[in-house]
């Protein structure tokens, strides 16, 4: 998963990462392998159906904020499935941008200064 590894580094600086997810679980949202923006977020800002960047059991997630307590959110995915409750300080980034599935351009590993939030 070296998309995770690229918004993993890039989140930790405070910066904008593009990546391109790997997998189904956000099918009709986001395709495997579209081009996404991830934004370093605030946990308390986050909103239900926000697409998130979450740490989930030791690995990390791409899927939907379904429903939100003061200090956790219930992730699931985009076809049905719930995954369960994490603390809202699991949440890493927010998708801020989701590009055309036609989308040419490639993405180079260095991050991008992050962009006013």
């Amino acid at each position: 998963m070296s998309w995770v590894k690229d918004a993993l580094s890039a989140l930790k600086q405070g910066q904008d990462v593009d990546v391109r997810p790997q997998g189904g679980s956000m099918r009709g949202r986001i395709e495997s392998g579209q081009r996404v923006t991830l934004t370093p977020v605030d946990p308390a800002q986050v909103q239900v159906d926000d697409a998130v960047f979450v740490e989930w059991k030791g690995n990390y997630l791409l899927h939907l904020v379904k429903e939100l307590t003061e200090t956790e959110a219930l992730i699931g995915n985009n076809v049905g499935r719930i995954n369960g409750w994490v603390s809202r300080s699991a949440i890493l980034a927010r998708v801020t941008r989701i590009y055309p599935e036609n989308d040419p351009e490639v993405i180079r590993p260095e991050a991008r200064p992050a962009a006013d939030r």
